[in-house]
């Protein structure tokens, strides 16, 4: 498919953007692998591991518009990624903001988590059936940061 869906919150205000500070910026740009967290239709969490990048200070999944993940978002664009450094599992940021899913550019995107991830070229026909592809509708899910938590270590002085 080709196009764009966009999913943004309509009623609540929200507050100001938040950013992803520079301490914790390699964060995405390693491969490590983030906790995506969404809302259920009956309103409980429903968490995934995801593999993450971020672009412009939008942290970035992908998704399908037919996964858990993707059907939550359309229903409720507020989300929450937690990711954790490997190498000292005290060091951790938490990005909560509304997620926008678009479909351009997902596939080209995907395949570039998959090189970052896995070092394969392509997604489909590496890591998921090419077959797959035809079934699913691909979508990046760019997460606008409301409110950035980090680890009390790295967090700085509290007011």
């Amino acid at each position: 498919m080709t196009g764009a869906v966009t999913c943004l919150p309509t009623a609540v205000p929200d507050p100001p953007p938040a950013t992803i500070p520079p301490s914790h910026v390699d964060l995405f740009r390693r491969p490590i692998c983030g906790v995506l967290t969404t809302m259920g239709q009956d309103g409980q969490p429903q968490s995934s591991l995801v593999w993450v990048d971020l672009d412009d200070g939008c942290p970035r999944v992908n998704t399908t518009l037919e996964r858990q993940k993707g059907r939550n978002i359309r229903r409720n664009v507020r989300v929450s990624l937690l990711i954790v450094d490997p190498a000292n599992r005290a060091r951790f940021i938490q990005v909560r903001g509304d997620a926008e899913l678009t479909t351009a550019g997902a596939v080209e995107h995907l395949d570039g988590l998959t090189r970052a991830y896995t070092g394969h070229r392509h997604f489909y026909g590496s890591v998921y059936p090419v077959e797959q592809a035809a079934r699913e509708t691909r979508v990046i899910c760019r997460i606008h940061p409301r409110r950035v938590t980090l680890d009390a270590i790295h967090a700085g002085p509290t007011a």
